[in-house]
């Protein structure tokens, strides 16, 4: 029993997003968002690569299941230039790139904005000093 107790959950490999309207999700997360799009599986899902990590866009099966998503943070070297490309591309900021701490090596910044579906999604940049 040696494995058992040793055991432990850690890598995640995917992350699911609840769509209402799948199309218009993909499109927002493939054009707006330049994510890569990996496959599609009509008419219920779509799946994006993100660094490894599969993001599943799907339509919620169940009225339990129907609501917004847990809020995923997107890593980004250059907070400013990857909201102001964004912004370029459509989406809109809930929240502009905010310092929200220094965390004595770098400053953590964060920006917020929401995905087709009106799920928040955020930015955030570790700034070193």
């Amino acid at each position: 029993m040696t494995g058992a107790t040793n055991f432990g959950l850690s890598a995640i490999r995917q992350i699911a997003i609840n769509a209402h309207d799948l199309e218009r999700a993909v499109s927002f997360y493939q054009n707006q968002l330049g994510m890569k799009h990996l496959f599609t599986v009509p008419p219920k899902l779509a799946f994006f690569d993100c660094d490894g990590l599969r993001l599943m866009l799907s339509l919620p099966e169940k009225p339990e299941f129907d609501h917004p998503s847990s809020i995923l943070y997107f890593k980004v070297d250059n907070i400013q230039q990857a909201t102001q490309t964004l912004t370029d591309r459509g989406v809109h900021f809930e929240e502009q790139p905010i310092l929200i701490a220094n965390m004595g090596t770098y400053d953590l910044w964060l920006a917020s904005f929401r995905d087709s579906e009106n799920n928040i999604l955020a930015l955030m940049s570790e700034v070193a000093h």
